[in-house]
């Protein structure tokens, strides 16, 4: 697959994220550890857009590095308010670093389509999440 078409489809992954995470955050306040950390998740989302594939995949691995750092944060400080959204972050963060480790130089479609789908399910949780906690940290 031709690096264009590979780097459109992570592109148009990564929107989908930004689209679930942009309307997110709070700040400040007496709020919880777990809103700081979320905060930090979303921002780390955001910073998807910011890489360059044309060193190849290692800066999106890199990124999705961050994502999983900080996703492993927002889980230790809310799992136990928040058991069934933090594991749905933590899966679905941890299929989609699965997937990306697995890509070839040359994706295939079916791969393409796979990151796709775990860029889906990241926002769908990150959303779960911040739908949950929006009246503790705004």
């Amino acid at each position: 697959m031709p690096r264009a078409r590979v780097r459109a489809a992570v592109l148009a992954a990564c929107a989908l994220v930004l689209v679930a995470a942009s309307g997110c955050g709070g700040s400040s306040g007496s709020k919880p550890a777990y809103c700081s950390d979320r905060s930090k998740l979303e921002s780390s989302i955001k910073g998807l857009t910011s890489v360059s594939l044309s060193g190849g995949l290692s800066g999106l691995q890199t990124q999705l590095t961050t994502i999983q750092n900080d996703a492993t944060a927002l889980v230790a400080s809310a799992r136990s308010d928040f058991p069934s959204q933090t594991s749905a972050i933590r899966s679905s963060i941890d299929a989609l670093q699965a997937d990306v480790r697995g890509l070839a130089s040359s994706p295939s479609a079916t791969q393409i389509a796979s990151i796709a789908t775990d860029a889906a399910n990241v926002v769908s949780a990150v959303k779960g999440f911040s739908d949950a906690t929006s009246s503790k940290c705004g």
